[in-house]
């Protein structure tokens, strides 16, 4: 059972903005972090997302990295630009040290890798100390290729003979282990 927030955790701007694509998740997640006291606001790309920030600015939000219709860095930049104290963090399926930075030279106060639960972007939106602790269980190093080879298969247009070219890869090597199941 998650833990009630502390008394002052969250400031007396409760807005929180919701950027998702994938809709049980979206919804699952609005009504956990209505649950800890937040007033959620959803959207679903990143158009709908830049205009409600535009009509009114959160004081919090959580972005998914990638949308159907672009990146949630834009969301992140309409939010700072709008408001320069929201606490805003990237979730992401596809975490690598670049867009990290990107996404806190853009104003996100954290990034974190799905599957994340609602603790987890509780206390990331509400951390008020210097360091956030490092995970449980962090991704291994298979996991790590694993997924940089499917962004860029992703970047490709899903095309095998491009992406085993940009990898410096044999394509047949690229098939395999594209065939497998994704490590822990």
């Amino acid at each position: 059972m998650a833990e009630e927030p502390a008394a002052g955790a969250l400031g007396a701007d409760k807005t929180l903005l919701i950027v998702e694509d994938d809709k049980p998740f979206l919804t699952r997640l609005a009504r956990a972090m209505e649950q800890r006291g937040f007033a959620v606001d959803t959207a679903e790309s990143v158009d709908e997302a830049v205009a409600k920030v535009k009509a009114a600015p959160p004081a919090y939000a959580v972005v998914d990295m990638r949308l159907g219709d672009g990146s949630g860095l834009d969301v992140v930049a309409a939010i700072r630009e709008r408001r320069a104290d929201a606490r805003t963090i990237i979730l992401t399926g596809y975490g690598n040290i670049a867009t990290a930075v990107t996404a806190v030279k853009l104003g996100a106060v954290d990034y974190l890798s799905k599957p994340a639960d609602a603790d987890e972007i509780y206390a990331a939106l509400t951390l008020t100390g210097d360091k956030a602790a490092p995970p449980e269980n962090p991704m291994s190093a298979d996991r790590v290729r694993w997924e940089h080879i499917q962004r860029v298969y992703e970047a490709c247009d899903r095309n095998v003979s491009e992406t085993a070219r940009r990898l410096n890869m044999h394509r047949r090597t690229l098939q395999r282990i594209l065939a497998k199941r994704a490590p822990r």
